[in-house]
This record gives C-alpha cells, structure tokens and sequence, in this order.
C-alpha cells in the first residue's frame, strides 16, 4: 500500500437550548506504521547476500546485519527497507519464547521505523535489515523498544556514511 493517508475528522457540537452550531475541521497526515509483506524480508537469496556481504555490529541484545542496495526502478515489488527478525532456539527452548521476542521485535521496529525509511527513500537506497536476538532471558517491550531506537539510530548514521561514500 506504502505512502501516508490523509485523515479527516468533523466535529459538530450541537446545544438542544438554542440554535449554537460548531462545526470544526481538522485534517492532518497520518504516518504509516505498518509492517506489511512487502516491507518483510523474506527472499532466501535477498538473505544469503544479507549475510554474505552485508555489514553487522552488536548492539546488545542483537546482533544487526544490513546492506544498502542501490534501488531500480524494477523493484517496485519491495519496500525500502526490508526487515527480518531471528531468535536462537538454542537459548530458548519453547517456541513460545521464541514468538514472542520476535514479535515484540517486530512491533517496536514498526513504531520506530519511519525516519530511517524516507531518508532511504529520499536517498533512492534500499536497505535489507536483520536483528538476530542473543540475549538468553525474556526482554521487557520497553528495553527491546529502546535498543530497536538506537540500533535505527546507528543504522541512519551508516546509511548517511554509505551516502557519503558514494557521492
């Protein structure tokens, strides 16, 4: 779907003890916090070159892979910032654990991602992202929220150098 969606709202307050109408309209642009298939990283060969060739550092408890790829016109079936999660079943044993560090992982990149997609796409870049969680205790939402905020802190920061580079 991508781009942002104009909202629209009416409020209309109307007394019964007189004829006193108010009628405001406020309209501003709702950002997009969706995580939707196209902006999933899913492609085997779009993560075997993420590994093979892509950059990484550790921002505890993730380890973050990425690779800036110049975007074609041809690519219009992915986003500009694809995004894929991994949890050890070796530090957690029940799936359940496991689904939900991911998940949590997930919603926290969701609500933070926003800035780092419209400089890429400002920038015509594409960027293939992924956080392999190895910590090996539960995390609270607000811990992963604020690591996943660094870690897209640290990501713009490379993805100014890489413009930087190329320029």
């Amino acid at each position: 779907m991508g781009g942002s969606r104009k909202l629209t709202i009416f409020i209309a307050l109307i007394f019964t003890s007189g004829l006193f109408l108010l009628g405001i309209k406020l309209s501003f642009v709702a950002k997009n916090f969706t995580l939707g298939k196209n902006e999933r990283l899913k492609s085997r060969k779009q993560i075997e070159l993420l590994f093979s060739s892509g950059k990484k550092f550790t921002l505890n408890p993730y380890r973050i892979f990425f690779l800036h790829i110049p975007k074609t016109s041809s690519d219009k079936s992915q986003g500009h910032l694809n995004f894929g999660t991994a949890v050890s079943a070796r530090n957690f044993k029940k799936a359940v654990d496991r689904n939900r560090i991911k998940r949590l992982t997930r919603e926290a990149w969701r609500l933070q991602k926003n800035e780092l997609k419209e400089k890429l796409t400002r920038a015509g870049l594409q960027m293939n992202v992924f956080f392999i969680y190895t910590d090996k205790v539960l995390p609270d939402f607000l811990v992963i929220k604020e690591k996943i905020g660094q870690a897209l802190k640290k990501l713009s920061d490379k993805t100014n150098e890489n413009l930087s580079e190329n320029s």
